[in-house]
């Protein structure tokens, strides 16, 4: 028998004998005696408050905030050029503030922001290669800000 074999049977021999002195410590540990626990007093439980559904209502069907549109536009916006001037590491950047300047543009708007779903379709393939071109559903509230959505026929 080699060296190793025989250092297997040794390790397999203290195993055992592990196992077999866990269960007689085990039922020393159960032997404690626990008292009953008092019983708990009971809780007056309290009627749950009705929220109004008009709440839940005024959110979109997309969690979106209801906001009071005053102007709403679909846009294809072309972003070929940013392939061309823009060097690779900075064409996603590049492609959001031109979406951004686009509808500010076109909107005649200062204040413009991107959606989340927006701003996952320009940098879904990475830095480098945003899209060619987006097709955008613009909001403008009767403050004056505008919000960029996907739109929903592309």
């Amino acid at each position: 028998m080699s060296d190793a074999e025989a250092k297997e049977e040794n390790v397999v021999k203290a195993e055992e004998e592990e196992i077999e002195e866990t269960p007689a410590e085990t039922p020393a540990a159960e032997e404690t005696v626990t008292e009953p626990a008092a019983e708990p007093a009971p809780v007056e439980e309290e009627a749950p408050k009705e929220e109004a559904p008009a709440v839940e209502a005024e959110e979109g069907e997309e969690g979106e905030e209801e906001i009071e549109v005053v102007e709403e536009k679909i846009y294809t916006i072309p972003l070929h050029h940013v392939w061309v001037v823009t060097p690779r590491g900075k064409r996603s950047p590049r492609a959001a503030r031109d979406v951004k300047a686009y509808v500010a543009r076109h909107m005649k708007a200062e204040d413009v922001a991107l959606s989340n779903e927006i701003n996952s379709a320009i940098w879904a393939r990475g830095i480098n290669k945003p899209p060619r071109k987006i097709s955008v559903r613009a909001v403008k509230d009767k403050e004056g800000k505008v919000i960029v959505y996907p739109s929903k026929a592309a």
